[in-house]
């Protein structure tokens, strides 16, 4: 196991699920107080992304020893270290449980400085991070693999980054992450559609396969406009200021929705569909978490 390829098992292209969801927090706990922390902000930062590229490590594991992932799935060899390169898998599985341990060292640090919450929501998201791929029968070979990465990183994460930052508990929190949750949830969904017949033989039952292709797609669609529509509505009623920024985000979006409704999500475009769906994350994350900031009055310390 090289640096090289345990980089590449962390997944970094994945990534903006974790950052994207922890910057619309800071944004929406700068709305909540006077002054942020720097350090604690950074620090929670670092813990989800770690988070994420265990589930990323757990997930090529898991897919390598039950043999479900080939050099004939279209996939680039970094996308697929333990299947292109010579490397036992166990290494990756150390691996995993090290990112694991390591967000929970620095969680110490959170602990310290807002309380056990975040720790509550640190071990619910532990949790899912290893039924996600383990198990006899893993949530991602269930029809609950878009829902639950979209409510783990979507809305707890926003939801203990608010907590930790603010030191109070904000319910919600949840509905201003409902777009987030929206959003991450179609990167699982966009995987699971251009996956359809390599999962079929190896006895998933993902909600792309139950609904098939063409009617997933069609899901998919509804929920990518849904996310905007849900960013609107939110920034309407709680952060009308924000609403200056939607027609820049609209024209900039605009072109990446286009290719995202013609892309047919076919296994052969699975190389293109996943660089699609994180750009769009990154888009509009970003300008969302622009807009709650401009109703933001806040001092930064460290």
């Amino acid at each position: 196991m090289t640096a090289k390829m345990a980089l590449e098992l962390a997944a970094p292209h994945t990534w903006p699920a974790a950052i994207l969801p922890t910057l619309a927090a800071v944004c929406m706990a700068a709305t909540r107080v006077e002054s942020l922390s720097v350090s604690l902000s950074l620090a929670m930062l670092a813990i989800v992304v770690l988070f994420q590229s265990a589930a990323n490590t757990f997930n090529d594991y898991y897919d390598c020893i039950k043999g479900t992932d080939s050099e004939d799935d279209y996939v680039d060899p970094s996308d697929s270290v333990l299947v292109y390169n010579d490397v036992d898998p166990r290494c990756a599985l150390r691996l995993a449980v090290g990112f694991v341990a390591a967000a929970f060292a620095l969680g110490i640090y959170v602990i310290v400085q807002a309380g056990l919450f975040p720790l509550l929501i640190g071990v619910i998201g532990a949790f899912f991070v290893v039924v996600y791929s383990a198990g006899k029968t893993p949530l991602s070979y269930l029809p609950l693999g878009e829902a639950v990465s979209g409510v783990v990183m979507g809305a707890l994460v926003p939801f203990a980054v608010v907590q930790a930052l603010t030191g109070s508990v904000e319910p919600l929190v949840l509905v201003w992450s409902a777009p987030l949750a929206l959003l991450v949830g179609l990167i699982m969904f966009t995987n699971n559609i251009s996956d359809i017949e390599r999962d079929v033989p190896a006895q998933r039952r993902t909600l792309a396969i139950a609904l098939g292709r063409e009617r997933a797609r069609s899901l998919y669609h509804a929920l990518a406009v849904a996310s905007v529509v849900a960013m609107l509505a939110v920034l309407a009623v709680w952060f009308p200021k924000g609403l200056i920024v939607m027609p820049f985000m609209v024209l900039g979006s605009l072109p990446l929705f286009q290719a995202l409704f013609r892309n047919p999500l076919t296994p052969e475009r699975r190389l293109q569909s996943m660089p699609q769906i994180l750009t769009v994350n990154i888009v509009l994350g970003a300008f969302y978490s622009a807009a709650i900031l401009l109703s933001a009055s806040v001092d930064l310390s460290l």
